[in-house]
C-alpha cells in the first residue's frame, strides 16, 4: 500500500477523486484499483506544518531582543510542528506507522516550496520509507492518472529541496538579526516600533522609497506649446510647432510670438513620412505576466490574482498558476487542438473561430522544450468549464488565460505610423503625428487596451498647400515620475528594478534575476501593506514614513540592493540546478549579516531623519499618534491635530466641533507641513500632483470662510 501527501486538503481530495474513494477524517482512503492494485492512501499537509524553530529553541538567551546577543546563527538549523497544525501532523505520522507501507509518493505542488513543506514533514516524522514524486501541471483527471503512472524518482527533485531549504534557512538569518538590528536601533532614535527586515521584502521597499523621494523631490517646471490647426484644400488636421525636434518652448512670451506669426498664414506639407511596425501576438501568461495584467485591466491586487488562478487550478480549468515561464512543451501544443474545440462551443469566443492557425506545433515562439524548466506557461486546459457558472473574479482570469492561447494563433497586428511634416509661411516647422491599422491581426482577440493618443490623419501629399486656420499657446508643466501599480511592483520585482513592462508585457527578463519567486511576490507586496511600510490607494502604490526611516537607515547596505539581492536568487537557483553548494551559500549570508550588525551599530550615531518623516511617524502599537499641534482651528479655540487618517480639531470630544482635513485629496498626501501653512496663512505653496479625471494638476489649497470649507486655487 502507498500513502500519498498533498499540500492543501482541497487538492488531496482531488487526487483522490478520479478513483473510487472514501473520506476520513483527514485523510482519503483510495479503493484497489488498475494505479494502485493494493489501494493508497491520500492525506495532506495544511500549507506548512513545520517551521523554523524561534531563537530561543536554540539558546535562552536569544529570546531576549538586545544588540549583544547578534549575530543570532544556529550551527543547526531545526524544524518543529506548527501548533495550531498539529492535529493533522500527527495523522500523517500515523499513518506513516502503518506496516502496510511500501512507498511514500510525495504530491506537494510542484514546485520548491511543495518540495519543503512535505520533506519536512517526513524528516520531522523519522520516515524511512523509499519515496517517488508527483510532478503534474494540471490537476484534469487525465493529468492525475499520467502522474501517477509516471513518478518520478526522489533523487529528481532533491537538489530543488536543497534550494527551499537553503532559501528558508537565509531568509531566517537574515530576518531574524536585521529586524531586530534595526528595530533596536530606531528604538534608540526614538521611533517604538519593530521594523521588519528581510532579504527581499526590503530591497523590494527601497525601491518603493527611491521612486518616492524622486516624487517628493521632484520640482515641476512650466513650459509652453504652440498648436495649429490648418486645413489643405478641406483636408483638416492639427500640429505641433517644433525645432530641433523639440515642441516645448521655455518662455511664455516666445511661444506667444511664434503663434502670432503663425496666426492665418499661408501653410504646406513639407514632408510626409510612413512607417509600417509589426507586432507580434503576446507571450503565454506565466504568474508575474498575468497579476500584471489583472492589476492594469481589473485592479486586481497580485496576492488577489495568485488566489483566484489557485481556485481555477484546483477545479483543473487552467494549469499550475505559480509557473515562471511563457512557453509550453511540444506534448502540450499536441492536446491543444482539442481543448480549443471546446474552447469554440462557448458564445464568447466563437467569432474568433475558425482560427488563421490550426496548430501551434511547430511555432517555436511558443514551443520550447528547452525553454520550460518546472512548469510550462500557464493555458487551459482540456477541462473546458461552463463559463457562465464561474465566479465574476474567476471568469476574468479565464478570459485573459483563453484569449492568451487564441491570440497565439493569429497573426501579426501591423500599423502604419505616419508623421506629416508642415512649414508655416517658409519658416515655422510643425510635427503631426497619426496612426491607421492596416492588419488586425492578433488585436482581433485583445484588443488595445490603453486609450489611443495618436489621432487618425487625412491622407497628405507633400507639396500640398492651405493655410493656418488657428494658432493656440498651450500651457504645460513638467510632472513628476509616476507611482507605481502593484502590478508594477510585480514587474519591477523581476526585474529587480531594470525594467518596467512594456505595454504588451513581452519583454520581461526571460531568466528571473528579480527579487523573488514567481511563487512569493504576491505575498511579499502583501506583507509590505501588512507591516505599514506602503499604502496602495486607488491601485497607485505609496511609501510610508516608517518605509522611509528604514530604508534611510539601511542607506547603502547590501540589505537594501535590489541587484545584490538578485544576484542571491541567481545563486539559489544555481543549488536547485546542482550547480552551487547550499554550505557555501549560508556562510557568505552569515558574513554578510555579521558586517551589517558590525557597520550599522557604528553608522547608527549619524542617523539623522527628515523631520517630516518624524512628524508622520505612527508608532504601530499606539492607537493614537504622538500629539503634533498644527495650528488654531478655523472654527474654534481649538487645536488641529494629527487623528491617524486625517486632521482634526481637538475639541471634538467636547464641542463636537467637526473642522477636517483629509490626509488625501484627489490622489495626493497633505504632510502636516502643508497644514501648518494652511492655518497660519490661510493658504498653501502650490501643490503638484493633483488626480484629476482626465490628467494631473497643480494648485494650491486655501480656506474659504464663507463656506467654511478648503477649497483650490489654480495657478
Amino acid at each position: 500500500m502507498k500513502l500519498i501527501i498533498a499540500e492543501k486538503p482541497d487538492q488531496g481530495v482531488t487526487l483522490a477523486s478520479v478513483f473510487k474513494m472514501k473520506k476520513h477524517q483527514g485523510f482519503v482512503e483510495i479503493f484497489p484499483n488498475d494505479v494502485f492494485p493494493k489501494g493508497a492512501y491520500v492525506t495532506w499537509a495544511v500549507g506548512h506544518l513545520c517551521q523554523l524553530s524561534a531563537p530561543e529553541k536554540y539558546d535562552s538567551a536569544w529570546k531576549k531582543w538586545s544588540l549583544h546577543s547578534l549575530p543570532i546563527i544556529p550551527t543547526q538549523f531545526e524544524y518543529e510542528v506548527t501548533k495550531d497544525k498539529a492535529k493533522q501532523f500527527y495523522t500523517i505520522k500515523k499513518l506513516l506507522s502503518n506496516p502496510a507501507l511500501t512507498e511514500i509518493i510525495h504530491a506537494g505542488d510542484a514546485g520548491r516550496e511543495g518540495e519543503l513543506i512535505i520533506r519536512n514533514i517526513l524528516r520531522l516524522t523519522k520516515s524511512r520509507l523509499p519515496m517517488k514524486r508527483l510532478w503534474i501541471s494540471s490537476l484534469t483527471p487525465k493529468a492525475i492518472k499520467d502522474g501517477f503512472l509516471g513518478l518520478l524518482e526522489e533523487t529528481a527533485t532533491r537538489n530543488l529541496y536543497y534550494e527551499a531549504y537553503t532559501r528558508a534557512c537565509a531568509d531566517w538569518v537574515v530576518g531574524m538579526n536585521a529586524s531586530r538590528l534595526y528595530s533596536l536601533l530606531l528604538q534608540q532614535q526614538g521611533f517604538s516600533d519593530v521594523f521588519s527586515v528581510g532579504r527581499v521584502q526590503t530591497p523590494t521597499l527601497a525601491l518603493i522609497v527611491k521612486r518616492e523621494n524622486e516624487i517628493q523631490s521632484f520640482v515641476s517646471e512650466p513650459f509652453w506649446e504652440v498648436q495649429a490647426q490648418f486645413n489643405m484644400d478641406g483636408k483638416k488636421y492639427q500640429g505641433k510647432w517644433e525645432k530641433d525636434g523639440e515642441t516645448r518652448i521655455q518662455t511664455k512670451e516666445l511661444a506667444e510670438k511664434i503663434a502670432a506669426f503663425c496666426q492665418n498664414k499661408e501653410a504646406g506639407v513639407a514632408e510626409v513620412h510612413a512607417e509600417k511596425k509589426e507586432f507580434l501576438p503576446p507571450m503565454l501568461y506565466n504568474l508575474s505576466a498575468l497579476q500584471a495584467e489583472a492589476n492594469r485591466r481589473f485592479k486586481f491586487p497580485p496576492k488577489k490574482t495568485l488566489d483566484v488562478l489557485q481556485k481555477l487550478y484546483q477545479k483543473g480549468n487552467v494549469s499550475y498558476p505559480r509557473s515562471d515561464s511563457r512557453h509550453i512543451t511540444e506534448g502540450e501544443a499536441e492536446l491543444f487542438p482539442d481543448t480549443l474545440k471546446k474552447i469554440e462551443r462557448i458564445d464568447d469566443y466563437q467569432v474568433f473561430f475558425p482560427l488563421p492557425s490550426s496548430s501551434l506545433f511547430h511555432n517555436k515562439r511558443y514551443v520550447n522544450d528547452k525553454k520550460v524548466t518546472d512548469h510550462y506557461a500557464i493555458i487551459p486546459t482540456e477541462q473546458v468549464p461552463n463559463v457562465e457558472k464561474l465566479p465574476p473574479d474567476e471568469r476574468k482570469l479565464y478570459d485573459l488565460v483563453v484569449r492568451s492561447l487564441l491570440a497565439a494563433h493569429y497573426g501579426k497586428a501591423v500599423t502604419e505610423y505616419t508623421t506629416i511634416k508642415t512649414l508655416v509661411d517658409g519658416r515655422a516647422l510643425f510635427q503631426s503625428k497619426g496612426k491607421v491599422q492596416l492588419e488586425e491581426g492578433w488585436r482581433k482577440v485583445i484588443p488595445q487596451y490603453e486609450k489611443e493618443n495618436e489621432p487618425m490623419l487625412p491622407i497628405l501629399q507633400a507639396g500640398e498647400q492651405g493655410k493656418v486656420v488657428k494658432a493656440e499657446v498651450k500651457e504645460s508643466k513638467t510632472q513628476p515620475p509616476k507611482r507605481y501599480t502593484e502590478g508594477q511592483l510585480i514587474t519591477l520585482m523581476k526585474t529587480a528594478g531594470k525594467h518596467i513592462e512594456d505595454k504588451e508585457l513581452e519583454k520581461v527578463l526571460m531568466k528571473t534575476e528579480g527579487l523573488g519567486t514567481e511563487a512569493t511576490r504576491a505575498g511579499i507586496i502583501t506583507m509590505l501593506k501588512d507591516r505599514n511600510y506602503i499604502d496602495v490607494n486607488k491601485n497607485l502604490v505609496y511609501a510610508t514614513s516608517k518605509a522611509k526611516i528604514l530604508i534611510h537607515a539601511i542607506g547603502s547596505e547590501i540589505l537594501a540592493s535590489p541587484e545584490m539581492t538578485a544576484k542571491w536568487e541567481k545563486r539559489l537557483k544555481d543549488i536547485s540546478a546542482g550547480e552551487a553548494s547550499p554550505r557555501q551559500f549560508m556562510d557568505q549570508t552569515n558574513k554578510m549579516v555579521s558586517h551589517l550588525i558590525t557597520v550599522s551599530v557604528k553608522n547608527a550615531e549619524g542617523w539623522t531623519f527628515e523631520e517630516e518623516d518624524k512628524d508622520n511617524f505612527t508608532p504601530r502599537e499606539f492607537k493614537q499618534k504622538r500629539i503634533v499641534q498644527l495650528g488654531k482651528c478655523k472654527l474654534c479655540e481649538g487645536k488641529i491635530v494629527d487623528k491617524g487618517k486625517f486632521y482634526g480639531c481637538s475639541n471634538y470630544s467636547k464641542t463636537k466641533c467637526g473642522f477636517t482635513i483629509s490626509k488625501k485629496i484627489m490622489g495626493k498626501s497633505i504632510t502636516q507641513k502643508l497644514v501648518k501653512q494652511l492655518l497660519k496663512d490661510g493658504v498653501t505653496e502650490v501643490i503638484e500632483g493633483f488626480t484629476g479625471k482626465e490628467k494631473p494638476f497643480s494648485a494650491k489649497l486655501f480656506w474659504e470662510d464663507k463656506e467654511q470649507k478648503v477649497k483650490f486655487i489654480f495657478p
